[in-house]
């Protein structure tokens, strides 16, 4: 420590900046808890954390992202959206518990349970990385006086074989044997638009799931499944039957796209990983062209959902022309797969098979998720029971 005029200054600490007092008790006390918190390896200088939360994340935390490009966007749109328009502009170390409580009640106004935990996830994951960069002491969203809302109460709940037939017979002709391929396969939507041909092998009665249809900032690439997991669904026999007329009425259309990623590469190794591939692809849009998960669920998947009865019919555009349908999440592509594990387990199927058809890494998730379709596996132990003491 050494002192020149009327200002103190310390230093010499490793790891530690230098810092200037007006005090020489100022100074001692601050050179006594810098060296603790040096040998603990927990020293933060607050003048790291005075950059503000958009800066660092424009700056520091964004160019160190990678992963799935559609995952990226979807995390951009977050932080864009619900992040730095409310706390952007503050200083790292002053976003703190008070701050995340008034910010979470903004939140409440215009989203729900679900998705406030998933822009509550990103904001920690940013803060998270400033105190790994020893830019902030601790973590505000980790903090137990205030969290992310609670899990919405809930359970899924499968379509009724009558409403599967309904909405397919609602569907135009060239689209209903995705009915078929959501109900009888289990496929994720981007799954049954990137289903090909080759594919299919109808002597060992099994379909492999190789790809899906991906949509990444509004354009279409082919992509490995969610998760990164190709797998295997065995193919029943109506559903072949299926398969096989729709491709005499609607032969497989050869539909070339980018690998993973539609934007121009960068580098060499970005060039090769999403180089154009072809596939012959078993459902295209009139256009013959790979289908667009937007125009498919507002200009084919609603309409039939309306005409079949299971939501209200459209009555009018909004201002801007757009189509604006009543809420009907529930009532998505994916309430086929639903169907589909409901219809495996009340067969009796094992939970770890259909984990594995779903593409589902943890069968433990498929049992959480789906273990209310097993209504009679009581009544079985009951009835093993009985056999043993009757």
């Amino acid at each position: 420590m050494y002192g020149k005029c009327t200002r103190y200054r310390v230093k010499g600490i490793p790891g530690v900046k230098d810092r200037s007092f007006d005090a020489l008790q100022d100074a001692k006390t601050w050179l006594a808890q810098a060296q603790t918190d040096a040998r603990r390896g927990e020293f933060v200088d607050p003048r790291d954390g005075a950059i503000s939360l958009k800066d660092y994340i424009a700056t520091h935390w964004w160019p160190t992202q990678s992963g799935d490009p559609s995952t990226l966007e979807r995390i951009e749109q977050r932080v864009r959206r619900h992040i730095v328009p409310h706390l952007g502009a503050l200083p790292l170390n002053s976003v703190g518990t008070e701050v995340l409580r008034s910010w979470k009640k903004r939140l409440e106004k215009d989203l729900g349970p679900t998705s406030i935990r998933l822009v509550w996830a990103t904001l920690s994951s940013v803060l998270q990385a400033a105190v790994e960069d020893r830019r902030l002491a601790r973590n505000p969203c980790r903090a137990r006086t205030v969290r992310p809302p609670a899990a919405a109460p809930g359970r899924v709940e499968a379509w009724p074989p009558e409403r599967v037939l309904a909405v397919r017979a609602a569907l135009p002709e060239r689209y209903r044997v995705l009915v078929e391929i959501g109900a009888g396969l289990g496929l994720r939507q981007g799954e049954a638009f990137g289903l090909s041909m080759e594919d299919i092998d109808f002597d060992e009665e099994v379909v492999h799931i190789r790809r899906q249809v991906k949509m990444v900032r509004t354009k279409l690439c082919f992509a490995l499944p969610k998760g990164r997991k190709v797998r295997d669904v065995p193919l029943p026999s109506s559903v072949a039957k299926s398969l096989r007329r729709h491709m005499e009425l609607f032969a497989p259309v050869p539909v070339t796209m980018p690998w993973d990623d539609p934007s121009p590469p960068q580098t060499p190794v970005e060039a090769k990983h999403r180089r154009p591939r072809t596939y012959n692809l078993l459902v295209t849009g009139r256009e013959r062209k790979a289908i667009n998960r937007n125009y498919f669920n507002s200009y084919v998947w609603k309409p039939a959902l309306s005409e079949a009865g299971v939501i209200a019919a459209l009555e009018e555009s909004a201002p801007d022309g757009s189509r604006v349908w009543e809420p009907s999440r529930e009532h998505g592509y994916h309430a086929l797969r639903h169907f589909y594990a409901s219809e495996q387990l009340e067969a009796g199927e094992s939970v770890v098979s259909l984990a594995r058809w779903l593409g589902h890494s943890d069968p433990g998730f498929t049992l959480r998720k789906y273990a209310h379709f097993l209504p009679r596996a009581g009544a079985r132990g009951s009835s093993a029971i009985d056999a043993v003491f009757a």
